[in-house]
């Protein structure tokens, strides 16, 4: 099996079937071994009548139903445990992504050695106010944090290796953050390529603005978990050793003044510096017991995915 396409879908009856047919015609000129993997987070219109009709036409074709829209990130989850392929290509299912893109992302992985190829929607068609601003500020925010040194990391389109999505988790919202997982999963060949971004052709964005007010909120999510998941008691510790030794540092003033310099003097409860010293040793207390709890956490942690599955297709 050379190639698994991996299409996570949420009611789109209306491009299903011409998207099928699509990538069929690139795979059949390009002669390749393949499988197409829908993932249906859920679906409330006919998308998955339309799946297991196109699977018994074609046996390359499976399907995965679940119960209940759980989120694009849980569906490519479900998409990569079942994927075969050598190269494994995610894309959207609303005909945004051009399939006639798939060859030479293949060629990249395989030839080039690349471990994760993204595409980059450099010109795109949506709405400059609702989505080409503030995309292009999560993408230089994301940027910033990660290290990771792409233009589009929002971008459906996408090419791996087998043994890349074989190794990374995707949980909560993080399909945004791929690319970043596979960096911190010991995956650094990470490249990029400018794809053809086409204007939506049937129904409406199933995403508004939220989406990058949460994609903010994860991407501090992931920085932290990159950063500290594995040591939190770095982070908390730290923080709480020196809040602790603000604190003692003002009660030993206090002390001092109240013994040696201003013995006749108000009492030390009367003065804000015991307050400040109070609160910041019993902070400090906390985040040290935080830090230690953490680690304890991380070592007793199964981090599992999980999604409830009603129906397979040829799988």
């Amino acid at each position: 099996m050379q190639l698994s396409i991996i299409i996570p879908l949420l009611n789109e009856e209306e491009s299903l079937k011409e998207l099928h047919d699509w990538i069929v015609t690139v795979m059949q000129s390009n002669h390749f071994l393949y499988e197409i993997i829908f993932v249906d987070d859920g679906s409330t219109d006919t998308s998955w009548d339309i799946i297991k009709s196109i699977s018994d036409a074609n046996s390359n074709v499976k399907g995965i139903r679940f119960f209940k829209n759980y989120g694009k990130s849980q569906a490519l989850h479900a998409g990569f445990k079942a994927a075969n392929g050598e190269v494994i290509i995610t894309m959207d299912a609303d005909l945004q992504d051009s399939p006639e893109e798939i060859p030479e992302l293949f060629q990249l992985i395989k030839t080039e050695g690349y471990d994760l190829i993204s595409g980059w929607k450099k010109k795109r068609y949506d709405s400059v106010i609702a989505k080409n601003i503030p995309s292009k500020l999560f993408n230089w925010a994301a940027r910033r944090t990660s290290g990771v040194k792409l233009h589009d990391f929002n971008c459906g389109l996408k090419a791996y290796k087998n043994q890349v999505i074989k190794n990374i988790k995707v949980s909560g919202e993080m399909h945004r953050y791929i690319p970043v997982l596979a960096k911190n999963a010991g995956f650094s060949n990470i490249g990029e390529k400018i794809v053809t971004h086409q204007a939506r052709k049937y129904g409406k964005t199933k995403f508004g603005m939220e989406r990058f007010i949460n994609g903010f909120l994860d991407l501090i999510t992931i920085w932290f978990v990159s950063k500290f998941g594995k040591r939190p008691m770095h982070l908390f510790g730290a923080l709480g050793v020196l809040m602790f030794i603000i604190g003692f540092s003002f009660a030993m003033y206090l002390g001092i003044d109240k013994l040696f310099i201003n013995t006749t003097g108000r009492l030390i409860t009367d003065r804000p510096q015991f307050y400040i010293s109070l609160t910041a040793m019993i902070l400090g207390t906390q985040l040290f017991l935080a830090g230690f709890l953490g680690e304890i956490m991380v070592q007793s942690r199964t981090n599992e995915t999980r999604y409830n599955i009603s129906e397979r297709v040829n799988l």
